[in-house]
């Protein structure tokens, strides 16, 4: 599989996806302070600015994941990040995950934000990848629907993987074949 090096600028109507750079520092942070999106993302870490400053300057120089800032195309602000990691070249798989500004919920922006990597992956990645993936927890259904309406299939659930507030929940594993794409794409 090809590496990451190349960041790419994916335009939508909605939304305009873009490498992350150090100036999407303060962003992130403000992300990471929001309760709900912790939850919905299952984030139980503490972060500080410092590791999130390094971490964001970074995102540039990675080539084993593709970090992108998903932006309003209007004004270029922050509205949250798409990820594509746990690459397997000998199996052409990788992982998919989404995390959004509380601001940017409920607007569709998830929902084409999904689209717009889901087909740069299948479209641009070479060799062929085969399969995207993902975890998403039960406790979540918005984005349970949004992964179902850009053709993410359930597989199963993996029972009890997070504890949050005491109660232990379920994670639904999803996934997306380069065949269930070409047919949503016909």
């Amino acid at each position: 599989m090809t590496t990451f090096a190349h960041k790419p600028v994916i335009e939508g109507d909605r939304t305009v996806l873009r490498p992350i750079v150090a100036a999407d520092a303060e962003s992130m942070f403000a992300d990471l302070a929001d309760e709900e999106g912790m939850r919905l993302t299952g984030s139980q870490g503490t972060f500080d600015r410092p590791t999130i400053e390094a971490w964001t300057a970074s995102r540039g120089d990675t080539d084993d994941r593709l970090d992108l800032a998903v932006t309003d195309p209007v004004d270029g602000s922050w509205l949250g990040e798409v990820v594509i990691n746990e690459v397997d070249p000998d199996n052409r798989s990788c992982n998919f995950r989404i995390a959004l500004s509380a601001h940017a919920r409920n607007r569709g922006v998830g929902t084409e934000a999904t689209r717009l990597i889901v087909d740069y992956v299948f479209e641009e990645i070479d060799p062929a990848v085969n399969r995207i993936s993902l975890g998403v927890y039960t406790f979540n259904p918005r984005a349970i629907a949004v992964y179902e309406r850009v053709g993410f299939v359930r597989e199963g659930v993996l029972r009890q993987t997070l504890r949050w507030d005491g109660a232990f929940v379920d994670e639904v594993v999803m996934a997306m074949l380069r065949s269930d794409w070409e047919t949503g794409r016909r």
